[in-house]
């Protein structure tokens, strides 16, 4: 039985997108990608990095965020002007946001039809449309 070594999947996920494998990456990698997707902020991965002995800044996080975002080993999420949700989920969806809670919920793709996109001029191509359906509590 081959033994799969503890930071395996990150190593590969960062080989694979070009990245270099240095030892924050692979402990944020290993924090964000081992388990189900999800939506993370800087803050709750400084967070957990603290939580599990990672030390590492909070700038070196968000630096890293972006970094993954850049490569799309994850999707930037921008739900206002002041914060940033960064989803494992990078397959087609939308998402639902709370905001009271400030919780953020995928949609699946096929569940929003949408029409009357405006014309792509020549040149460009659509890159993908995001949809966030924000909420209240009542």
């Amino acid at each position: 039985m081959e033994k799969i070594r503890p930071y395996s999947q990150a190593l590969d996920r960062l080989r694979n997108a070009g990245l270099r494998s240095t030892r924050q990456r692979l402990a944020l990698a290993k924090l964000l990608f081992d388990g189900q997707n999800r939506h993370v902020t800087a803050e709750i991965l400084h967070g957990e990095a603290l939580e599990a002995s990672v030390r590492v800044s909070l700038a070196t996080v968000y630096n890293t965020l972006h970094q993954f975002n850049e490569v799309g080993l994850l999707r930037e999420i921008v739900v206002d002007s002041g914060r940033s949700y960064f989803d494992t989920n990078i397959s087609e969806h939308h998402h639902i946001y709370n905001e009271d809670t400030r919780e953020l919920m995928d949609i699946d793709g096929d569940q929003i039809d949408l029409a009357g996109l405006p014309a792509i001029e020549a040149g460009q191509e659509l890159s993908r449309v995001d949809v966030i359906v924000r909420i209240k509590n009542i």
